[in-house]
């Protein structure tokens, strides 16, 4: 084991801390974080309808939800205002955090990576319906107004079309890899040209305000131009809109392929490896977690506000659904750790450590008992740190796929206690919660012979002296 460990130091330890530290991919990880807010509002929209709209109606309690539809529409326009345009301001958040990473104006950087996404947009929409009661006769008034109709049987159909249109398929969370990709490169474009000087510079008698504003210009408009470029190339050459072809091409596969067993038990392992080594796994991997399954997550949110069910949502497993299942008390599930502690433990120093860490377990924060063990290098502990999530991201994986439990779907904040967090994200599912907690039982019980053989390594050491 000690040799084990000595290699992994040695070779594996040096990339993951490269990993963990690349500057763009931090950017991306603080992208994502700093849309959190809205992320979760939306979510708090989408959980309230399910209370006070979607379980009533189920209920027949069709008074009270009729009683409740002021707030149900005020839920529907925070949605509209959050979930609905989350592509837009992640670009806008990414554009920030690359800029502030360089060192240079970030809220131009912000708003040059929103523009640069926008001119990538389509911004044209077109409408096709059928008017069974009007005369064919109207096709030449409707042809005067600009409308496109022809006659079908005894009614009419029309086409509409109009321009100045920004479709919600491209600013919510399908559009969250476009905004990714083109943010990446706007801002990158933006920071090289302000690092080189390629700017218009102005006295410095003129307002520090004035001066950074143009300053940007150049780098702006360079940056600008070459997404309207690529955009424009895109619908020329595969008639797609550059959105759409990276949804098809990227976002689709990646989507597909996060969602097998083998990718989400990786991701879990991953995620306790890099903190075995001290290195907070959830932040290494934020790209790939967030990155990927975040999109997953918001989109079923989406579908679930189209819908209002949750038989049809498109993804399995999200980012939720770590924290909800494999997560609870935080990594290693030490929450599990903790009770087997205090029901088992003879060791003074694991009792203290448990006490003060239990109150903050509870809530998934458990540095405490990750450096206080600590677990952290400890070869003791590595077989049920590795282990336990793997093995509780499998169970409720399958409890998914094969439709006993709803696939998570509310972003709730990861601080939310075992069950509850369950319970929530799957828009009040009680076998969910069920489910959270006979995992945290699983850990418990993975989780109690080491502790029973930390006693009798206490025991031996105490012989010794």
């Amino acid at each position: 084991m000690d040799k084990f460990t000595n290699w992994m130091e040695e070779h594996f330890l040096p990339i993951a801390m490269k990993i963990g530290s690349q500057r763009h991919l931090v950017a991306i990880r603080d992208a994502f974080i700093g849309i959190m807010p809205i992320t979760m509002v939306g979510s708090v929209a989408v959980l309230l309808n399910v209370f006070v709209r979607d379980l009533p109606t189920e209920w027949g309690w069709t008074g009270f939800v009729d009683a409740m539809q002021p707030l149900i529409g005020i839920n529907g326009n925070v949605w509209f205002g959050s979930i609905a345009i989350l592509a837009l301001t992640f670009v806008f958040s990414l554009g920030y955090n690359i800029s502030q990473s360089y060192n240079v104006n970030p809220l131009a950087g912000g708003v040059v990576a929103f523009s640069s996404l926008i001119v990538t947009l389509p911004q044209a929409a077109n409408f096709s319906f059928a008017l069974p009661d009007v005369s064919p006769d109207s096709l030449d008034a409707l042809v005067d107004l600009g409308v496109q109709a022809q006659v079908v049987g005894e009614g009419v159909n029309i086409d509409v079309g109009g321009w100045g249109y920004i479709g919600l398929n491209y600013t919510g969370a399908a559009g969250l890899f476009t905004a990714l990709i083109i943010g990446l490169v706007s801002s990158m474009i933006y920071v090289k040209l302000m690092t080189r000087g390629i700017t218009i510079k102005l006295p410095d008698t003129v307002p520090p305000a004035v001066s950074r504003a143009f300053t940007a210009i150049i780098p702006g408009i360079v940056a600008i131009y070459v997404a309207a470029i690529l955009g424009y190339l895109s619908v020329s050459i595969f008639d797609l809109a550059i959105g759409d072809l990276i949804l098809e091409y990227i976002q689709r596969p990646l989507l597909g392929l996060s969602q097998g067993l083998f990718s989400v038990v990786l991701v879990t392992f991953l995620v306790q490896v890099f903190w075995f080594f001290g290195l907070h796994g959830h932040n290494v991997l934020a790209p790939i977690m967030d990155g990927v399954y975040l999109p997953a997550l918001i989109s079923n949110t989406d579908a679930y506000q189209a819908t209002q069910s949750t038989a049809d949502l498109p993804y399995i497993w999200t980012r939720g659904s770590f924290d909800a299942y494999a997560q609870m008390g935080g990594a290693g599930i030490t929450l599990g750790l903790i009770i087997a502690i205090f029901i088992f433990s003879k060791r003074k120093d694991a009792r203290a450590i448990a006490k003060l860490s239990a109150p903050m377990g509870v809530f998934n924060i458990n540095e405490p008992v990750i450096f206080g063990m600590p677990i952290v290098l400890n070869p003791f502990y590595i077989i049920p740190w590795l282990i336990i999530p793997p093995i509780t991201a499998t169970i409720a994986y399958l409890l998914t796929k094969y439709g006993f439990i709803p696939p998570t779907f509310v972003v709730v904040p990861w601080v939310m206690p075992a069950g509850i967090h369950a319970y929530l994200s799957t828009g009040g599912s009680l076998l969910a919660g069920l489910v959270a907690l006979f995992n945290l039982f699983i850990s418990f019980v993975i989780w109690t012979p080491f502790v029973l053989l930390a006693n009798r390594v206490n025991k031996i050491d105490a012989e010794e002296l």
